[in-house]
C-alpha cells in the first residue's frame, strides 16, 4: 500500500509542528515544535488554554507582590506564558521546543542575551534540560551576535525571520544551532513585487532560497541545521524534502497526511558537495551591504519584526484584560 506524503517526508526530514495549539501537536506527534508571538497569542485566546493563561497570571501577580502595577504583572506573565506553553508541548514531543525572545529586543544584543538566559532559567526551574529548548531570535546582525554568545554558553538558538543568504552565512559562522528561512513569506514578497499570481513549486522563490542555503551549508561543512518555515502550500514542502527539518502548520500537516503518492528526495548533502559555489565570509560591513542590496530580505525582516511586535502588544493587552477580569472575580467573591 502506498504511503502518505507525511510518512515519507518523516523518513528523510525531521518534521516539526509550527503551532502553539497543544491538541494539534498531540494529533500529529512531531519530533519538535516551534512557537512565535502570533501563535502564542492565538493559542492564548482558545477556551481550552484559558486555565494555563489564568494560572500564569495569578502566579505572576503573587510573585511580583502586592505593590506591583498591572503592567509589571503582565510583563512577567507574558514571558512565563511562552514557557508555560513550551512546557506543555515538551510533555508531548520527544524533541525540542522553540521559544522566542521579545521581538522588540531584536536590535539589542545585550538585552537579547539577558532575556534568553531568563527563559532558559525558567525551563531549568521546571526541570527541563537546555538541550530541549531552542531560543528563537530574529536574524538581525545584533541577534546573530547574541546567538553567538549564547551558543558558547551551551544555550541553543533558532535564528528566525531569515530571508537572505547573507543572514544564513553569518549565522553559520556564528555557530548557531539552527536557522528558520521563511519560504512562504519570500513567495508573498515576489508575488506582490512581480504581480504574478503563482509560481510552480520548483520555481518558487522561497524554495529556491532555502535550497541555496541548504546547499551552501552542506558544501562547506557547516553544522548549523536548516529548518524551512512559513509554508503556503504542500508543493513548497515536497520541493524541500530532505531538508534537515521543516516546521509545518497543522493544516498543511493534515494535507500531507491525507495525500498518497511518491515523494522523491530533493535536497541531499552528497549532491550539494558537487555544486560549484564560492565561499563568502560575512562581517558586519558585508552583512549590511548585502542586506541593503537585498530588497526582499530587508523589507521582510523589518516587516516580520513589526508583525511579531504587534502580536506581543495584543497579547499583553489580552493578558491585562484577563487579569482585570480575574481580579474582579476575586473582589466579587469576597
Amino acid at each position: 500500500m502506498s504511503k502518505s506524503l507525511l510518512e515519507q517526508l518523516r523518513q528523510m526530514t525531521v518534521v516539526v509542528a509550527d503551532t502553539g495549539d497543544i491538541k494539534a501537536i498531540e494529533k500529529f506527534k512531531p519530533q519538535d515544535a516551534t512557537t512565535n508571538p502570533s501563535l502564542i497569542t492565538a493559542a492564548a485566546q482558545m477556551p481550552e488554554y484559558q486555565e494555563i493563561v489564568d494560572q500564569t497570571l495569578l502566579q505572576a501577580k503573587k510573585d511580583v507582590g502586592s505593590a506591583a502595577s498591572q503592567g509589571d504583572i503582565v510583563t512577567l506573565a507574558f514571558d512565563r506564558l511562552a514557557v508555560a506553553f513550551g512546557l506543555k508541548i515538551l510533555q508531548i514531543i520527544p524533541g525540542r521546543v522553540s521559544t522566542e525572545v521579545d521581538a522588540r529586543l531584536s536590535f539589542d544584543t545585550e538585552a537579547t542575551v539577558s532575556k534568553a538566559r531568563e527563559l532558559i532559567a525558567q525551563y531549568k526551574a521546571a526541570g527541563v534540560d537546555r538541550d530541549r529548548v531552542l531560543i528563537k531570535i530574529a536574524t538581525t546582525w545584533e541577534g546573530i551576535r547574541a546567538a553567538e554568545i549564547l551558543e558558547k554558553e551551551g544555550i541553543h538558538c533558532n535564528l528566525t525571520l531569515l530571508f537572505g543568504l547573507h543572514q544564513a552565512i553569518a549565522c553559520a559562522e556564528a555557530g548557531v544551532t539552527l536557522i528558520s528561512p521563511f519560504v512562504g513569506r519570500i513567495l508573498d514578497w515576489y508575488k506582490k513585487d512581480t504581480g504574478r499570481d503563482s509560481y510552480p513549486p520548483a520555481e518558487d522563490p522561497g524554495v529556491l532560497s532555502v535550497t541555496k542555503v541548504y546547499n551552501y551549508y552542506k558544501k562547506f561543512g557547516y553544522k548549523t541545521e536548516v529548518m524551512g518555515a512559513s509554508f503556503r502550500n504542500i508543493g513548497e514542502i515536497t520541493e524541500l524534502a530532505g531538508c534537515d527539518l521543516l516546521t509545518i502548520s497543522p493544516g498543511l500537516l493534515a494535507e500531507l497526511q491525507a495525500t498518497i503518492g511518491e515523494l522523491p528526495r530533493k535536497l541531499d548533502p552528497a549532491q550539494a558537495a558537487q555544486i560549484e559555489m564560492e565561499k563568502v565570509s560575512v562581517d558586519k560591513a558585508t552583512y549590511d551591504k548585502m542586506h541593503a542590496d537585498d530588497r526582499m530580505a530587508s523589507e521582510k525582516l523589518a516587516e516580520g519584526i513589526d508583525g511579531f511586535t504587534k502580536a506581543l502588544v495584543s497579547l499583553e493587552k489580552l493578558l491585562a484584560e484577563r487579569l482585570a477580569s480575574l481580579e474582579g472575580q476575586v473582589i466579587a467573591s469576597h
